[in-house]
């Protein structure tokens, strides 16, 4: 039997409801309003505004089609995690319950290359962001906007859970309300009624004068699915700083239940106004983007630098949540002593300073390979971290396998979210990741993403059993596992503490 154990605070003493402090030293500090916006917001990436001209320009009017079936598996993995976090919301989310349900090896080897995804990207997002900064203000060069961008958004960080979640509850929103009146927007000129608009208002038929709904075959739904597919990457923050909320199974809950509507409106719903207002083969999509190609067709003026300001917006967004996601993934592995023991330290606000700054030095570091290296060895770093979002999909969807029967077993009552169609819908979804990874492995593009991901990934994991094998990263389970409920075998003499 699992011997039974109060939740004990860093220092020492027992956890009491209400507490703004969680058993493992991390600040309660974000409200449910910075959750549900983190939730809104974490599905909306730069990578919409800017990857999506490419997509339409290689599926055409078929894009949408890609966008459903990437948005469809982004859903149930959600809805997987979701069962998982809301009966036990915890800063290593995915990784620790991988650690619990199927070995330390798939925990450690899974919150690494996350967290190794998370700090390329604060390069490439840093990068992005000075260039649209340095457009506006040329004469600071384009690197030191990048370490100005980098600086002010470790420092909000570093300030408190709050500061990040005020952040990226206005930086969320302003994304939200922008392509929320893009959608309305385009609609009405769709249709011809809105005033002043330059758009003919051609209605649908766009979806097909130009070739067809599929004017490239069917075969370019796959490949507009390898172009959409990592743009989706982000939603599973929400589960991530849930542990961090005022009521975390509520947010939870219903992050994961509102999902649908939101890859709906923000996704399909902006791609489709952009399909509706302009031929698919329209030049200008590609040129300018395929929001600034639909803003222009309207006739809205100074299109171009509206856009600008929405994907700084987006990039920043982007930075904020990659630093506070990668953070905290070095923290939980901290914990679970998969990292050194100095990551799981936080200070007098709730705030892990060493995991923070250690995840920002190696952005820093990435940043310097982009400018200095951009074809070498930073072209490597963005193929090595390429295909993890799938790899953690794919995580995800197998533990939720192994924790459905272990929660039914010990914390029925926690079910309060529970995966549709279980375990064949399951089933399916790891189906639909894994015939992603191998279509990748025959498409020009996506090949040398999942082959140098794959290699990284090995090494990753072949240091995991190597740990345990040779007895090196021994620890004694700390308050984030004795939350997991965890499974009754072999190890159930041993005590948890």
């Amino acid at each position: 039997m699992t011997s039974q154990q109060t939740l004990t605070k860093e220092g020492g003493s027992p956890e009491e409801p209400g507490n703004p402090q969680s058993s493992s030293g991390l600040q309660a500090g974000l409200k449910n309003r910075h959750l549900s916006m983190i939730a809104i917001g974490g599905v909306i990436g730069a990578g919409l505004f800017v990857g999506s001209g490419s997509g339409i320009a290689a599926a055409g009017p078929a894009i949408l089609l890609s966008y459903a079936l990437v948005g469809t598996m982004v859903v149930f993995v959600m809805r997987m995690l979701g069962e998982m976090a809301a009966a036990n919301p915890t800063s290593g989310s995915f990784s620790a319950y991988a650690d619990r349900a199927l070995g330390r090896w798939a925990g450690f080897s899974i919150g690494w290359l996350y967290w190794f995804f998370w700090v390329v990207v604060l390069a490439v997002e840093a990068t992005a962001g000075a260039v649209i900064l340095e457009s506006w203000i040329p004469a600071v060069p384009q690197w030191a906007w990048a370490l100005i961008v980098m600086v002010v958004l470790t420092a909000t960080n570093l300030a408190s859970v709050a500061s990040y979640g005020e952040f990226e509850f206005w930086f969320a929103g302003i994304k939200v309300v922008a392509i929320g009146a893009f959608v309305v927007i385009g609609l009405l000129a769709v249709f011809g009624v809105l005033p002043g608009s330059d758009n003919p208002g051609a209605g649908f038929a766009h979806l097909t004068d130009a070739g067809g709904f599929f004017p490239e075959g069917y075969g370019a739904i796959l490949t507009g699915v390898l172009m959409v597919v990592f743009s989706f990457m982000g939603s599973e923050i929400v589960t991530l700083a849930a542990g961090e909320s005022e009521d975390p199974q509520r947010a939870v809950t219903k992050a994961t239940n509102s999902v649908i509507w939101r890859i709906g409106v923000f996704y399909l719903g902006s791609i489709f106004v952009v399909l509706t207002l302009l031929p698919w083969n329209d030049k200008s999509i590609v040129k300018d983007g395929s929001y600034v190609a639909a803003l222009n067709s309207i006739g809205i003026p100074h299109a171009g630098q509206i856009m600008n300001v929405i994907v700084l917006t987006a990039v920043l967004s982007c930075l904020n949540s990659g630093l506070y996601t990668a953070s905290r993934m070095a923290f939980s592995l901290g914990r679970r002593g998969d990292a050194p023991k100095s990551f799981a330290k936080t200070n007098s606000r709730g705030v892990p300073r060493v995991a923070i700054l250690s995840s920002v030095v190696f952005g820093f570091v990435a940043v310097f390979f982009n400018y200095q290296w951009p074809d070498t060895v930073f072209a490597f770093l963005l193929n090595s971290s390429g295909a993890v979002a799938l790899f953690v999909w794919l995580v995800i969807a197998v533990t939720q396998l192994r924790m459905r029967g272990i929660i039914e077993r010990e914390s029925p009552e926690k079910l309060v979210v529970k995966m549709w169609l279980f375990p064949g819908l399951t089933w399916a979804t790891i189906g639909m990741i894994s015939f992603v990874l191998v279509y990748m492995l025959f498409d020009d593009a996506g090949r040398e993403q999942v082959l140098l991901s794959l290699l990284v990934a090995a090494v990753v994991i072949a240091i995991a059993v190597g740990r345990e094998w040779f007895g090196r990263g021994g620890r004694s389970a700390g308050p984030e596992d004795a939350a997991i409920p965890h499974q009754s075998g072999a190890n159930d003499s041993v005590t948890r503490s």
